[in-house]
């Protein structure tokens, strides 16, 4: 744990040791000094959100633009997300991949963006990648205070949430609209990730959020490179994975699907496809059994 935590543990034991003997005492919960009680999230509303400004990068979202391929790509993710949902109830995504470099974030942001734009939804995007946050660069939003400083209880949810005080942008003479999207940064650096991610706040920060939206997407590390992946895995509802065509080796997709094998998994996302069907940048593998009405195709098997 922190620095901070640590010496509160060890004044709490040194007031323990010199407390009047016959007197109970009752343990109280941990607050670090200036947080504000982190599961009080009852009144979380999108107006309630802290404003902060945004520079999004249009050449990493693709989905800001008016039309495109990428869009129509991201478009139907989005509609393979609504039939998962409409099989099971699904509303936390984590978004992984086997290793770096594969595109998981440039996924998670883009289809966050797509399911903001549709039906006016309330949609959370959560950098969880905290050994190397990269979501707050594509939003052009600030990294600090985030996920990490509320996992070790220097700050609280309302801290931590952003979003972009103008929902509108020039780029190249023409006016892009941003969708109103919630956010939660990686927050500040540090050495204890993997200790801040088992300690279960996140599981706890998830469960008191998920009323106030309808979709929570989580940027997780790569699950083979690092353990925080599947930690974070038991805060979500299913668990997309991501592919990068002609780089993934077929056996490093597996032992990704694998790491998962407790989670419910909805498919890949085989990221910077070339001479696809459509011509996109990507294309989606959904798990066979789980595809509607969809025909089971040999690469279906192969995200690699």
């Amino acid at each position: 744990m922190s620095r901070i935590y640590d010496a509160l543990q060890r004044a709490e034991r040194e007031r323990r040791a010199q407390g009047q003997a016959g007197v109970p005492e009752t343990a109280e919960p941990f607050t670090a000094p200036g947080a504000s009680d982190p599961l009080a999230v009852s009144a979380v509303t999108l107006d309630g959100i802290a404003l902060r400004p945004w520079n999004p990068s249009m050449s990493s979202l693709p989905t800001l633009g008016d039309d495109g391929e990428s869009i129509e790509q991201f478009h139907g993710l989005r509609s393979q997300i609504y039939q998962h949902r409409d099989q099971a109830p699904l509303k936390t995504i984590l978004v992984s991949s086997g290793m770096p470099g594969e595109g998981k974030t440039f996924v998670a942001a883009n289809l966050a963006m797509s399911l903001a734009h549709n039906r006016n939804h309330k949609v959370l995007l959560i950098d969880a990648d905290l050994r190397r946050p990269v979501l707050h660069t594509i939003l052009g939003a600030p990294i600090m205070p985030g996920l990490s400083d509320y996992l070790a209880g220097v700050a609280g949810v309302d801290d931590i949430l952003q979003r972009n005080e103008n929902p509108r942008m020039v780029e190249s003479g023409r006016v892009r609209n941003v969708p109103d999207l919630a956010f939660i940064p990686a927050g500040a650096s540090g050495e204890n990730f993997l200790e801040l991610i088992a300690n279960h706040r996140i599981e706890e920060l998830i469960a008191n959020l998920s009323p106030h939206f309808d979709w929570i997407l989580i940027d997780s590390p790569p699950v083979l490179a690092f353990a925080d992946a599947i930690d974070l895995a038991r805060a979500a509802d299913a668990v997309l994975l991501v592919a990068r065509a002609a780089t993934t080796p077929f056996n490093v997709a597996q032992r990704a699907q694998a790491a998962f094998s407790n989670s419910r998994i909805l498919g890949f996302v085989l990221n910077a496809v070339k001479d696809a069907p459509r011509r996109g940048s990507y294309d989606y593998y959904g798990k066979p059994e789980e595809a509607r009405g969809s025909k089971a195709r040999k690469d279906q098997r192969r995200p690699g």
